[in-house]
């Protein structure tokens, strides 16, 4: 009698675990192109990696700042024809606005 309950319970074991694997979460997946920025603009922006202080003393000060928001703290400073975006006091990437 031990045998039978023991088996059943492992093959019970056996099917609820066989479908966990079967829930998992499904997303689409939609590929965006990159544009081509800056080919009909010739604008020069910071480069990843450099500091605040750098991008003041070689692009000017913004027009507008927000943040810091999040953590790591984001920050993104609003030019006229690009954005720049920092996290702590690093540049991590350079937008050119369309238009």
């Amino acid at each position: 009698m031990m045998k039978t309950i023991t088996g059943a319970v492992c093959a019970m074991s056996l099917i609820v675990g066989a479908g966990v694997g079967l829930n998992t979460a499904k997303a689409d997946e939609v590929k965006v192109p990159v544009a081509q920025q800056g080919q009909e603009k010739n604008i020069q922006v910071p480069k990843a990696g450099v500091t605040k202080s750098y991008v003041e003393q070689n692009f000017g000060s913004p027009n507008r700042v927000e943040g810091p928001v999040g953590e790591p703290p984001i920050t993104k400073w609003i030019y006229n024809d690009y954005t720049v975006y920092f996290e702590y006091d690093r540049v991590i990437h350079s937008v050119i606005h369309k238009g």
